[in-house]
């Protein structure tokens, strides 16, 4: 496979991650997603100083974007990384966040089309009056009939679209919930490679972490206000995190009539930001005890209960993800639950061949593609005038710059366009080419959406099956290979067991 996978700088070195005590209850096994290698590594999981290493994601249509992937494949590569190093079981886990009710951002997948543009579908979208309905309770529907055919039509013909499109018809149904069908999606892709998929929804974990947000909310106003004085320190940190503190609101998610919906301190009691209904400490334990499925942690929280119910070491994320993980130290503290290490996930971009030709013919870098549109396509029509032409025109331009020049600095009122008639040739050459190298130029657009879709990051757009399709299972083992070398190289080395 030729293909290159190309690392995005990092802002920071990588830290290592420490070992730490604590193992998982069986009480939890349950909650992974069934897989052929579920049984086996659940049993690693459960020896005597095994660890974790997790990340997670919400919902998305056909697995979403490519980073969903990215970052499970990262907690492949570190597990492997500390499990060589530490000698003990190091497993990776993937938390499936289906209380996410983001019906927007899940809903929708993009891919290349077969003439290499940007292609997309969309499940229709729901009523903005309708509740906030979390994603393992809000079924796909029919729409993601047409949203199937849509992407198996913009396929073009290869050795593993038709596994790939069986793939995702057997989890994308019209009677699956969203979270159901990439729950099934992603633990049958990534199974193979020894993840556990972990269903924050199952019951099993919802009965697991309901005392852990109980707690919380004993504990909400003590830990709003550590996160007050914590964001106060953190200054610039605090400010680009794009979480807001210190204003009553609790960490713990409720499902009420309006959907999930923030509880806001309200004396003794709580509220639900959107739908108003009111809660004492006494109610909100009694759903905890008895129907605990109501409740969830917020993005603050959630780590910290990750940490609570598995012995992780690492939790890998992306940017925004790392500076809001950022303001977590104090409710680690308050809640007395050992933090495992933020470290940043593999983030870049897969270079297909048909790219790097491109590149090649051009004499272009990579991150020339990176640029807006406009500037490179000129560049390279401009390297195609004849040697002679650019000669000519470089020594009419320099003969007028420097007659008129003369008169410009003794007469300020000369007319500036007396030196416009080489720019007019200049400009009609160019425009000349221009039309005699569509077909070139083309090939230049195609190679910037492979990399740059809609002039965003590849990872943040693009879903895998198109990768899949073409390149096949092969593909996943080849990035964690990758991945790992990227871990190995960033990491000094792990700090050595207790």
């Amino acid at each position: 496979m030729s293909l290159r996978f190309v690392a995005t700088p990092l802002e920071h070195p990588l830290e290592p991650p420490a070992p730490r005590p604590g193992a998982m209850d069986a009480a939890l096994d349950p909650a992974f997603v069934a897989t052929a290698t579920r049984e086996a590594q659940l049993e690693r999981l459960h020896r005597p100083g095994a660890l974790a290493v997790t990340t997670g994601q919400q919902p998305g249509l056909f697995t979403g974007p490519l980073y969903t992937v990215h970052k499970a494949l990262s907690a492949v590569a570190l597990a492997r990384v500390l499990e060589a190093h530490w000698s003990r079981p190091v497993v990776p886990v993937f938390w499936l966040a289906g209380d996410d009710h983001d019906f927007a951002e899940a809903s929708t997948a993009s891919w290349l089309a077969a003439d290499g543009s940007l292609a997309s579908a969309s499940l229709p979208l729901r009523p903005p009056e309708a509740p906030l309905t979390p994603m393992y309770r809000q079924p796909l529907g029919e729409g993601v009939v047409p949203a199937l055919a849509a992407l198996e039509a913009g396929l073009p013909p290869s050795e593993f679209r038709d596994a790939t499109v069986a793939w995702l018809a057997r989890h994308y149904r019209p009677e699956a919930t969203v979270a159901g069908s990439y729950a099934g999606a992603i633990a049958e892709l990534l199974g193979p490679l020894g993840v556990l998929c972990f269903d924050s929804t199952h019951a099993a974990a919802k009965r697991a972490i309901a005392p852990q947000l109980a707690r919380a909310l004993r504990e909400a106003r003590a830990l709003d206000e550590d996160l007050d004085r914590w964001s106060e320190a953190q200054g610039v940190t605090a400010r680009t995190s794009g979480i807001t503190v210190g204003d009553g609101a609790a960490l713990v998610m409720l499902e009420a009539s309006l959907g999930r919906d923030r509880l806001v301190q309200d004396g003794d009691a709580f509220v639900t930001r959107r739908s108003r209904e009111r809660f004492d400490l006494a109610a909100i334990e009694r759903i905890a005890a008895e129907a605990p499925s109501r409740l969830s942690p917020n993005v603050l929280l959630r780590p910290v209960v990750e940490s609570a119910l598995l012995p992780t070491v690492a939790y890998l994320g992306g940017p925004g993800e790392l500076r809001y993980l950022a303001m977590t130290p104090p409710i680690y503290q308050r809640l007395e639950v050992p933090r495992q290490r933020p470290l940043p996930r593999w983030s870049g971009v897969i270079v297909e061949p048909r790219v790097d030709r491109v590149l090649e013919k051009f004499g272009l870098e990579l991150s020339d593609l990176f640029a807006p549109p406009g500037a490179v396509e000129a560049r390279v029509v401009r390297a195609q005038l004849p040697p002679a032409v650019g000669q000519a025109l470089e020594r009419l331009r320099a003969s007028l710059e420097e007659g008129y020049g003369t008169l410009e600095r003794a007469a300020a009122e000369i007319d500036p366009t007396l030196v416009r008639p080489t720019q007019d040739i200049e400009k009609k050459l160019v425009q000349h080419l221009k039309r005699r190298q569509e077909t070139e130029l083309g090939q230049l657009t195609k190679a910037r959406t492979a990399v740059m879709p809609g002039a965003k990051p590849q990872e943040r757009v693009l879903t895998v099956a198109p990768f899949l399709a073409r390149y096949g299972p092969a593909l996943l083992a080849e990035l964690a290979d990758a991945f790992e070398s990227w871990y190995r190289g960033g990491l000094e080395g792990p700090s050595e067991p207790a």
